[in-house]
């Protein structure tokens, strides 16, 4: 029994249980894991391997309220009830908040309130002709780099031009790709799901699975150690103010993270795309025997070696490709990188919602060019907070999510596109900076 008299161990299904927090929050592991959406309780433990988003993101969740992330992950909610309904197991009892732990109901409010008001504002609305230009213009780079080898030669010239030209068609197809990810572009998450796999795919070599089920946990628990994959960086580098004194503390020395500012750039831009996340595509759909994904992503390849074998032969054509990988790779660490790194990065807090999106993310300057780069992840912090929202509309909610932030005290921070760049690299010389005073004097 529980807290009060209260039942625990109800029969899954049956939605009888009236349940604490104290009693909800000892269900966290990955064998035993409850959460609560809108005070309803249920036992998610043997459905989560089925969980579209992959079992982790629900295993992080565990043992606490998830009525904010479900809201923001899910564009039907009542079709996502089907599968929640046979999973219920109680209600948090009447004597029992709605948040638990140090969340703020006043906060939980408020963005609830601005969530349904820009859903009644349209803004939930995809432009189609939008995102049908932004495909257009990928294709048009994409032929360009080929065509201007194709009429000019293979000089030392125009194959600097061509890996450019794809360089740059390889990250916008990244940021297209990210909008069908997080089904901003259809009404319906099953159009989203199948153009995602043609986009992530053909145009990029890459998986949809592998992307949802990774980028899917940076969402939810952005910068949280042991949650968020792309702070995972496999004692590369120490990241944040916590990390580097526990390391330094605990003397571990796999690199000399002092000097991480500058071997950042030889390993960090240069390597993350062509080497990194290239071989843990193909191990992850491999592993996982996902022969759908791969076989979308082997289109990319046999067409991108159908056009460049005859020009350069088969090595000349990877090294090309390796060649555009690493451009692109560059683009794409400091766009997603200076928006993160330098805020706060910490283990489990279970915050609310907004103050765990707006301590982990900032935002740079607007502009036509800042926009077009970085797939309007500018706007990070209204990407983090409505991540199903097509990026077209993020500077129209722009101003009433400063407000909000205003109204209760939480930090909204903008930099621009230089001073974002700058900051990653001096977070990272503090963070080793924090290490060495830890390992030489702690």
């Amino acid at each position: 029994m529980g807290g009060g008299g209260q039942q625990t161990e109800p029969v899954s299904g049956k939605g009888t249980g009236s349940f604490t927090w104290e009693e909800v929050q000892k269900h966290s592991n990955r064998n035993d894991q409850w959460l609560v959406v809108k005070r309803k309780v249920y036992n998610v433990t043997n459905w989560a391997k089925r969980h579209p988003g992959g079992f982790r993101v629900i295993n992080h969740y565990a043992g606490e309220d998830a009525t904010e992330v479900f809201a923001a992950f899910h564009p039907d909610q009542d079709f996502v009830q089907k599968f929640l309904k046979p999973l219920h197991i109680g209600e948090l009892a009447a004597t029992e908040p709605s948040q638990d732990r140090e969340k703020n109901d006043s906060i939980i409010k408020d963005f609830d309130s601005l969530r349904v008001q820009a859903e009644k504002d349209g803004l939930f609305k995809a432009k189609p002709l939008f995102f049908l230009l932004h495909l257009g213009h990928i294709i048009l780079l994409e032929a360009l780099a080929w065509l201007s080898v194709l009429y000019w030669g293979t000089s030392w010239t125009m194959t600097f031009l061509c890996a450019t030209l794809l360089a740059i068609a390889q990250a916008q197809a990244g940021w297209l790709q990210h909008d069908f990810g997080h089904l901003s572009v259809f009404k319906k998450s099953k159009w989203n799901h199948i153009v995602h796999k043609f986009v992530i795919g053909q145009l990029k070599g890459a998986s949809a699975n592998w992307w949802n089920h990774r980028h899917f946990q940076h969402h939810a628990k952005p910068n949280i150690f042991r949650k968020d994959p792309d702070i995972n960086v496999m004692d590369v580098f120490v990241l944040g103010n916590t990390q580097p004194v526990e390391y330094g503390i605990k003397k571990i020395k796999k690199m000399p993270y002092n000097r991480q500012h500058q071997y950042f750039f030889l390993v960090g831009p240069p390597l993350l795309i062509p080497i990194f996340y290239n071989f843990n595509i193909f191990y992850t759909m491999i592993t996982r025997r996902d022969w759908v994904d791969l076989s979308w992503a082997m289109t990319y390849y046999f067409r991108y070696y159908f056009c460049f074998v005859p020009l350069y032969g088969f090595w000349g054509s990877f090294a090309l490709q390796m060649f555009a990988r690493f451009l692109e790779s560059h683009w794409f660490v400091w766009v997603t990188q200076m928006s993160h790194i330098p805020m706060e990065m910490e283990h489990e807090k279970r915050q609310d919602w907004v103050t765990s999106q707006l301590s982990s993310t900032c935002n740079i300057e607007q502009s036509f060019f800042n926009d077009w780069f970085s797939g309007h992840l500018n706007f990070q912090i209204e990407h983090h907070l409505f991540p199903r929202m097509p990026r077209h509309n993020y500077h129209l909610v722009a101003p009433q999510v400063r407000e909000l932030c205003e109204k209760h005290g939480i930090p909204y921070e903008m930099k621009s596109l230089w001073n974002g760049m700058v900051d990653v690299v001096r977070s990272l010389k503090k963070s080793g900076d924090l290490w060495l005073d830890a390992y030489l004097h702690k």
